[in-house]
């Protein structure tokens, strides 16, 4: 087993070892789901998202590809595909982090500190920039309406209704176009 191989699988480890829910994607150990719920003291805080994860063959050199499955209001989120704006991981990841570094620092700091000025979704950064109030409680609707607890178990449910999954498949189809495409 090469280096970065079991670089990868002590990571996951040590991710599943965590208070993370993780659910694998398939056999390997490269696609995964990881239940995040937003950090204390945010609008985001009631909010459960399902996360998914894909670690490229050069793990830990090359960053994770990281998007949120589950709709989130972020200037720094797409809220299409759910990918995420996030230099530590798209340009200045290191070795040195790992996959319990994202999930307990990097997104955790993504939403309490947004940056308007780098948006991915203009709307969510236009309002968070103008109206601050209005973007706060825009947030708390969001997390309201689809990041409940059984709302990240419904993107996977074969049962659920027609729109949940319209918004698996959109993620599905443009999660094909951002997720392992290498970074800019």
């Amino acid at each position: 087993m090469s280096s970065p191989s079991k670089r990868r699988d002590m990571d996951l480890m040590k991710l599943m070892m965590s208070d993370y829910k993780v659910e694998m994607i398939n056999d390997g150990m490269q696609e995964f789901f990881v239940e995040f719920r937003g950090p204390k003291d945010s609008p985001y805080e009631v909010g459960v998202w399902k996360i998914k994860v894909e670690l490229p063959d050069a793990y830990p050199y090359k960053s994770p590809s990281i998007g949120f499955v589950n709709k989130i209001f972020h200037p720094n989120v797409d809220e299409l595909s759910g990918a995420v704006c996030l230099d530590v991981i798209n340009q200045t990841w290191s070795p040195m982090f790992d996959l319990v570094n994202v999930f307990e620092v990097f997104l955790p700091q993504l939403l309490l500190y947004p940056n308007a000025s780098d948006p991915l979704n203009s709307d969510a950064a236009a309002l968070m920039i103008r109206d601050h109030a209005t973007y706060e409680q825009r947030v708390k609707e969001y997390c309201e309406k689809y990041a409940k607890p059984e709302d990240i178990g419904a993107v996977e449910d074969p049962d659920s209704s027609e729109d949940e999954l319209s918004e698996e498949d959109s993620y599905a189809s443009s999660d094909d176009a951002i997720v392992g495409q290498p970074d800019p």
